[in-house]
């Protein structure tokens, strides 16, 4: 509950992640085209090229706080690659403490400067989210505490940029959905203004079609939401194919685009997308030889191959997903692990391995319940499983 609170907080500084002033969107300049080259390569997971842009741009616009924000997001985005590592918060903060101690400094002398307003809110927002992240859920609640007055001061002195809908269509959407989907958080929603999940999706199409720097951001959300709350995989994929065409070497999309796949039926097209993930692992392509990539691409090829009765090549990728779940699953066993003991226990009863797949059973049961992973486990201790 609160993550749920937390994220509801944050909704509203959404908006800042690419948004930009509406004076840019009508007067197009190197100013602009750079920084949309930026976000291209940081999307493109070109971190070193994304690096040498906003370095430019901070020679040639020092004044600007954009440059030193965005290259801040290179480094968040190096978190989301992995985000069980630390060693890129330190970095991220002070970055983020540059910038809003440049946006201060413009602000003492114009207070209505958009620029300014708009990054430093940003700035303080993955400040929060990053805490939130890592579980300082005070020092987060705070963030947005400081964050929410200057993003709606911001749109009130600009209130025509598409990008900023981002943030309000996550809103509309989310504060209507989450209340009925958890319902311990509805009494803490008194607090916030009413959602509109109609109106929300409406905001977050019109900045994925038409927005200037957000569109992707609004891409990913839709793709995300249509996914998780309107149990809509077939809307959630033709997001995911925008994304993974534009940005075919970014794993968090190719990862969303393969499991939205299995959540349709469409295994095969998931078992061809893991196939390439796995495959970009071992050339190291950046974000992919990681145990959170490996480990989801192991399990559904795994699945993929026992639906095609290729039982000793399942029995393989779904040790590998045990292998990199057990380097993962710290504090609690995953999913992942427990569905693949679960696997592993049928395959080696069809396999006549009946001991091996006793001791996969009796495993399961020493594990937390997940689904009916007990009641599965303990009929197939009483009787062999078998097609």
């Amino acid at each position: 509950m609160k993550k749920l609170v937390v994220f509801i907080l944050f909704l509203p500084l959404y908006s800042f992640v690419f948004a930009q002033p509406a004076k840019s969107y009508n007067k197009p300049s190197d100013f602009d085209s750079t920084i949309s080259r930026g976000i291209n390569q940081i999307y493109n997971i070109d971190f070193a090229g994304a690096e040498i842009t906003f370095k430019g741009l901070i020679a040639n616009y020092p004044v600007k706080p954009q440059g030193r924000f965005f290259l801040a997001m290179i480094d968040w985005w190096k978190i989301l690659m992995d985000p069980d590592k630390e060693s890129y918060d330190d970095i991220f903060f002070q970055k983020l403490e540059d910038v809003i101690y440049q946006c201060d400094g413009i602000l003492d002398k114009d207070p209505d400067n958009v620029d300014a307003l708009f990054f430093k809110g940003g700035s303080i927002g993955f400040r929060g989210r990053l805490r939130a992240f890592r579980d300082s859920w005070i020092k987060a609640a705070d963030d947005g505490r400081l964050a929410l007055p200057i993003v709606e001061h911001a749109y009130k002195i600009d209130p025509k940029n598409i990008d900023v809908l981002l943030g309000f269509g996550i809103y509309d959407y989310y504060a209507a959905v989450i209340p009925d989907q958890f319902p311990l958080v509805r009494p803490l929603m008194i607090f916030f203004p009413p959602g509109d999940k109609k109106k929300g999706i409406e905001e977050l199409t019109n900045v994925a079609l038409h927005g200037k720097y957000a569109k992707y951001e609004s891409r990913y959300f839709l793709m995300t939401l249509n996914f998780s709350y309107d149990d809509n995989p077939f809307k959630a994929e033709e997001w995911a194919k925008m994304l993974t065409n534009d940005f075919p070497n970014n794993p968090i999309f190719e990862r969303w685009r393969g499991r939205i796949a299995a959540k349709s039926g469409d295994y095969f097209d998931a078992n061809e997308i893991f196939k390439d993930v796995l495959y970009k692992a071992d050339k190291s392509f950046y974000g992919y030889n990681n145990y959170n990539a490996k480990r989801e691409a192991a399990y559904y090829i795994g699945y993929q191959f026992r639906l095609s009765n290729k039982l000793d090549s399942a029995k393989i990728l779904f040790e590998m997903c045990v292998k990199y779940s057990q380097q993962i699953d710290k504090s609690e066993t995953s999913g992942f692990q427990i569905n693949s003991y679960l696997y592993l226990g049928m395959i080696a009863d069809e396999l006549g391995s009946r001991n091996e797949a006793v001791a996969y059973y009796k495993k399961l049961l020493d594990l937390k319940e997940y689904g009916n992973s007990h009641s599965l486990a303990e009929g197939y201790l009483k009787t062999p499983y078998h097609r």
